[in-house]
């Protein structure tokens, strides 16, 4: 299958994400202003990254491009876009013309970039708020500036103009957490995807090859599965590595009785996926290994199941730390009453990190975890991962525990909450000890 780096999205859901941005809106105006091209190397562009707020309103990847949301009675949607220009697209490949870009886009108006300095000014001085992110865009922040600046002078007389300036999160966030069918279609085929790519993994990871070997295996299946690429930087961590969480430089060997942590997300739509797996080198957990991996499955198992609607993930990560604490107890490596040891936080030293965080356009999806003081309650339509783990970094295993150090083991699935409890995004690649012995070296 070919990369389909943007499947088709009816142009209808994107105007429905628009009228529901539109109510929270009100008098207000939302300035958002496509991504930064990114350079390597001097004038080397990278592989461009749209901006995703601009995507999920619009459906527009165009670099340098603006969408302006103006709220109030007349509500419309402007866009501004580089025009044609026939010696940059011999270099970076065709634009559309403006107009076309609008018509594909449902826009009110579409305008040539070299017209937004005459026509944003207009646009801003009729609303009551700004919704911008400060610092994206040197003209766009000038003109957001001066529109206050000309507020603050006559707004006193006329009663008229933006006082404030306001984080586009605040109306967009909420509205991205919950996924509609379309945004569920290309996470399913995303974490597909990533499933493909753990395995791929899985049949590199021997003893004495190196990490990138594994992390080369995994890209490669993701492109040929049809995703662009890899969502996030892949993690092959082996040994004392898979204790670094965001360890991503993959440049070591794997040992023979080494654990590989795989933490792998493909990019699909702009959608992803993130799975993680770990995997023993050797093809066999040794026997401490195997008490610790079915330890943290347990606590996996333990946060899925408490992932319903009323719930929170604040439920969840207990739900999960407290099977890893008994574990811990378990294992002789903490001492003391469970619940004890959670209110003092002395698992935190074996696991640092939540269990789970909101995943769609990006890996790690805004929306507050905390609203009012209060965990957040769950809702259909709300997808998340769920990734305990337990790394027992050598300098932190007392006297006793000497066989658990080096120890690194982290599992995570991903899901969506449903009406009656939750759907197990990537549940197609087991988590069970056997499979995952039977998964080492096939096809290589």
């Amino acid at each position: 299958m070919a990369p389909d780096r943007l499947p088709p999205v009816p142009a209808a859901v994107f105007a429905a994400r628009r009228a529901a941005a539109f109510e929270r809106l009100g008098d207000g105006i939302m300035v958002l202003p496509a991504a930064p091209i990114q350079y390597s190397s001097r004038d080397t562009e990278r592989s461009y990254c749209p901006d995703r707020e601009l995507y999920y309103l619009t459906g527009l990847i165009e670099a340098e491009s603006v969408a302006v949301l103006a709220g109030g009675a007349a509500q419309k949607l402007v866009l501004f876009v580089r025009e044609r220009d026939a010696e940059a697209e011999l270099w970076a490949g065709p634009r559309m013309d403006p107009a076309a870009i609008g018509d594909l886009l449902g826009a009110d108006e579409c305008h040539s970039l070299s017209e937004m300095e005459k026509r944003l000014p207009e646009l801003l001085a009729t609303a009551d708020r700004i919704h911008f992110r400060s610092g994206r865009a040197g003209t766009i922040d000038a003109a957001v500036q001066a529109a206050l600046d000309r507020a603050r002078a006559r707004g006193p007389r006329t009663g008229s103009g933006p006082r404030g300036v306001v984080d586009p999160g605040e109306v967009i966030d909420d509205l991205r957490m919950i996924k509609d069918e379309h945004e569920l279609a290309l996470i399913r085929r995303a974490c597909a995807v990533s499933i493909d790519g753990q395995r791929a993994a899985a049949s590199k990871i021997m003893p004495g090859a190196g990490e990138w070997m594994v992390e080369a295996a995994v890209e490669s299946a993701f492109r040929d599965s049809g995703a662009t690429g890899p969502g996030f930087g892949t993690i092959v961590g082996s040994g004392v590595n898979a204790c670094v969480l965001h360890y991503v430089d993959n440049a070591d060997r794997i040992a023979e009785d080494a654990l590989v942590l795989v933490d792998a997300g493909a990019e699909l739509g702009l959608y992803h996926g993130d799975i993680t797996r770990t995997y023993p080198a050797s093809g066999r957990f040794s026997a401490a290994q195997g008490r610790v991996y079915d330890i943290v499955e347990a606590a996996m198992k333990a946060g899925i199941a408490a992932a319903a609607p009323g719930a929170s993930l604040a439920s969840v990560h207990e739900a999960s730390t407290r099977v890893l604490v008994e574990g811990l107890v378990d294992l002789r490596v903490l001492e003391g009453g469970v619940d004890d040891l959670i209110a003092e936080g002395a698992h935190k030293v074996f696991f640092p990190h939540q269990t789970s965080h909101w995943l769609g356009l990006d890996v790690h999806d805004p929306g507050d975890y905390v609203r009012d003081g209060a965990p957040r309650t769950l809702a259909p339509g709300m997808v998340f991962t769920v990734e305990p783990g337990l790394y027992f970094r050598p300098e932190s295993c007392a006297e006793g525990a000497g066989e658990l150090a080096g120890i690194g083991i982290r599992i995570e699935d991903d899901v969506v909450i449903t009406d009656s409890g939750c759907e197990v995004l990537t549940r197609a690649l087991s988590t069970a000890r056997a499979d995952i012995e039977s998964m080492i070296g096939v096809g290589s």
